[in-house]
């Protein structure tokens, strides 16, 4: 079901076929929309299902700098490839992270408990998840970074919320990821261990993409937060 919010943010959402306890909202990457994981739903076989909400926004449009200025949905602009001295749009991740705020709010309004609320990305859809999920002001279920990287370590250090500073965290990575390179996620995970958050991590040889044994650890960690 597609439907447009008072957020502008336009939404793919599968209801909870039974009473609504729990929302999930998973964030795409670069050049996808919220349609692009909406058929993962069924592949995960969560104990409670029927009792999940899952929220699939689809990103503003805007020009991506290192496609020629190319129009396509994104959370943010992508200046530079060069990883390791990679310039980052960081007002647009800004942006973005406000929107996606609002998104849990609204959860929140609707009678869903913060600590009901997972926040899921892949690539720049997990660079928002944890951007905006370590950042927000009451404590969440729990936060999924797919194939994603943090440029905005350095910044959580003094914006990070406390309301989450126990908030389980899953990242998982290719290892022969050619679009964000494994170190850049192994970065991230490493930074924020230092920084005392319970995180995992995972990696399977595959591309920039999903695979069956990363779909069955998100499942196994969905079910544990949704206790």
């Amino acid at each position: 079901m597609t439907q447009q919010n008072a957020l502008a943010l336009e939404t793919v959402e599968i209801p909870a076929t039974s009473s609504h306890k729990y929302s999930v909202i998973w964030l795409h990457g670069l050049g996808a929309d919220g349609h692009d994981f909406e058929n993962i739903v069924p592949e995960l076989h969560l104990i409670d299902s029927t009792s999940v909400h899952f929220i699939f926004p689809h990103a503003p449009i805007q020009k991506i700098t290192i496609n020629h200025g190319a129009e396509m949905r994104a959370w943010y602009d992508i200046l530079s490839m060069n990883e390791l001295n990679r310039e980052v749009d960081f007002a647009g991740i800004e942006r973005s992270a406000k929107l996606i705020d609002q998104l849990i709010q609204k959860e929140i309004n609707s009678g869903i408990p913060s600590k009901n609320i997972l926040l899921v990305g892949f690539s720049q859809g997990g660079v928002l998840a944890l951007h905006t999920g370590l950042r927000f002001n009451q404590p969440l279920a729990g936060i999924i970074a797919l194939s994603a990287y943090l440029p905005t370590l350095d910044s959580l250090k003094t914006q990070r919320s406390e309301a989450n500073n126990h908030t389980p965290i899953f990242m998982a990575h290719g290892i022969i990821d050619s679009v964000v390179a494994i170190e850049m996620g192994k970065a991230a995970f490493d930074g924020l261990k230092t920084m005392g958050y319970s995180i995992q991590w995972h990696d399977y040889v595959m591309e920039h993409s999903l695979c069956v044994e990363e779909i069955e650890h998100i499942a196994g960690f969905v079910n544990t937060v949704f206790k």
